[in-house]
């Protein structure tokens, strides 16, 4: 008897318009983590747009730190992220043993040497403090283009993306390195002599990329990539994004003059769509 009432309650719901169970109606969602600086403002205008034209709602999820994003997509909090390099997501991913990838790099703002004391590199003297990024990635990185600058030599056995202060063999301005989390580096420009900044951190800051002492011209690996879950790069929204950042109206965003993005450094896929029309933004 109890069997029959169910089938027959069942009916009834399915005749006027029930369900079984009780589905999200918004289904086509995309949440976006993203740290402080210029991305949220790079999806807001060059990909927000495009996916809301595609029928998608999008969100945005802010964090203070290169941690929480990835930890966050990984526990499907987020749908994708951008904030973050290849080389970090890879390492990132294999610590916490995350299963994410990147679907595609974007225009990304470079990292620079900045400082308030001194305007040229040989300025710098003896025991003269220098503040990078304590995070291992960032670290090395930091430490591959003070190396490019000449302002110290790495171990030739270590492997460069790996390095630590640790690492140093040659010092020649007996320069004093302290490590810091990368958020904080911009405030230890008032003590500090110099300091190694992430563009999208000094921009965060209030500081212009132009007022850097010298740039970094960024690896196509440390280039900013758009993450998801593994599991989801086959989905359409994961192909929705690839599609947009590739089309027209994201690259007229990227080339404004009005957008802080037309300083930032462009991937090589980018340079070749856009060859003749743009150039390439690669700053020595």
């Amino acid at each position: 008897m109890k069997f029959t009432r169910s089938i027959q309650a069942l009916a009834l719901a399915l005749a006027f318009g029930g369900s079984l169970a009780a589905e999200p109606t918004d289904t086509k969602q995309v949440r976006f983590g993203v740290a402080p600086g210029p991305y949220k403002e790079l999806i807001e205008k060059g990909i927000k747009p495009g996916l809301e034209k595609k029928g998608y709602k999008v969100s945005f999820v802010e964090f203070q730190d290169y941690v929480q994003p990835d930890l966050a997509l990984g526990n499907k909090e987020t749908e994708a992220n951008l904030f973050q390099h290849q080389l970090y997501l890879d390492k990132f991913s294999k610590d916490h043993s995350l299963a994410l990838t990147s679907i595609i790099n974007v225009p990304t703002a470079s990292l620079g040497l900045y400082s308030k004391k001194v305007k040229k590199l040989s300025e710098l003297k003896k025991d003269d403090e220098v503040t990078l990024s304590q995070d291992p990635t960032n670290l090395a990185r930091g430490l591959r283009f003070l190396q490019k600058q000449g302002l110290i030599k790495l171990k030739g056995e270590v492997d460069p993306t790996k390095a630590t202060e640790k690492d140093i063999a040659e010092n020649p301005q007996g320069l004093r390195f302290t490590l810091v989390d990368a958020p904080q580096i911009p405030r230890t420009l008032d003590s500090a002599a110099a300091a190694v900044i992430n563009g999208n951190w000094a921009i965060a800051a209030g500081i212009k990329l132009s007022d850097a002492i010298v740039l970094e011209v960024l690896d196509e690996n440390i280039k900013n990539v758009i993450a998801i879950r593994a599991e989801d790069k086959d989905k359409p929204f994961a192909k929705a994004i690839v599609e947009i950042v590739k089309s027209k109206e994201f690259h007229k965003v990227i080339e404004d003059p009005a957008n802080i993005f037309n300083s930032f450094q462009v991937p090589e896929w980018y340079a070749k769509k856009w060859a003749g029309k743009e150039k390439a933004k690669e700053k020595k």
